[in-house]
């Protein structure tokens, strides 16, 4: 087989999980493919790093770049289109098409944990990846409210969460990368004093496995949740999508 090269583009990638998942997985298929970070200072950087990568195949895009992508793609998936987000890239003939598989990785990471009474959620952010968040529990028939630093009229500030919204939205999630590696004190500005047992916490940060947020839930004895299902999962429908 000839060698392949597949990529991360985005900004700060020197502790990224794909890197590692994919070097790993082509030893283990022996397979002589290469997986690469791109970090690039500008989207506009990315078609001549197509051009000048010939055996690119396919890439995955992370902070800051999930949205501004779009523009930027020949061909985008129907699902990610309706997102507003691309976090998979497909190659073909120098062409590029966009797709979604954050979706496919938060719903194999909520599964497991989803009850009854996470019938309302907060997405923590309102980036690319809340937006595939927010898709997901649309999908459930979950009741969403996006809390934003600069709310638009369909979103929330974070000065506005109270008593009674914690008490009635039971499902959290962090779309934000406050605690992310080497950041790890961070965290969201929620009132985690009014969290109960009853809260299902999920970061979607993986390093560090436990992240500032999930230790203040679990003080508050919430259920809490890393990001790395998600991120295993997605990378393996990103490379369904690139085989």
């Amino acid at each position: 087989m000839c060698e392949q090269t597949y990529g991360l583009i985005g900004k700060s990638l020197s502790h990224s999980f794909s890197k590692d998942y994919f070097t790993e997985k082509f030893a283990s298929l022996n397979l002589p493919h290469k997986y690469l970070n791109f970090e690039l200072d500008s989207i506009h950087d990315l078609k001549d790093l197509v051009k000048t990568n010939k055996k690119l195949i396919g890439l995955n895009v992370t902070l800051p770049f999930k949205e501004s992508v779009i523009p930027y793609l020949d061909e985008i998936d129907p699902i990610a289109a309706e997102i507003g987000a691309v976090n998979t890239i497909l190659i073909t003939d120098g062409k590029l098409k966009g797709f979604n598989t954050d979706t496919f990785g938060f719903k194999q990471l909520i599964k497991p944990f989803f009850k009854g009474h996470h019938e309302r959620a907060l997405i923590l952010g309102s980036g690319g990846a809340s937006k595939a968040v927010k898709h997901v529990l649309d999908e459930l028939g979950v009741e969403s409210i996006i809390i934003s630093r600069n709310p638009d009229k369909a979103q929330l500030n974070y000065k506005l969460l109270n008593k009674h919204i914690l008490n009635a939205y039971l499902l959290i999630i962090n779309t934000t990368p406050l605690g992310m590696y080497p950041t790890v004190n961070a965290y969201p500005d929620i009132p985690y004093e009014l969290l109960t047992e009853r809260h299902l916490l999920i970061d979607l940060i993986y390093n560090p496995s436990k992240t500032a947020f999930m230790k203040k839930g679990i003080t508050q004895n919430a259920t809490v949740i890393n990001g790395k299902t998600m991120l295993q999962q997605q990378a393996e429908k990103s490379w369904s999508i690139w085989q």
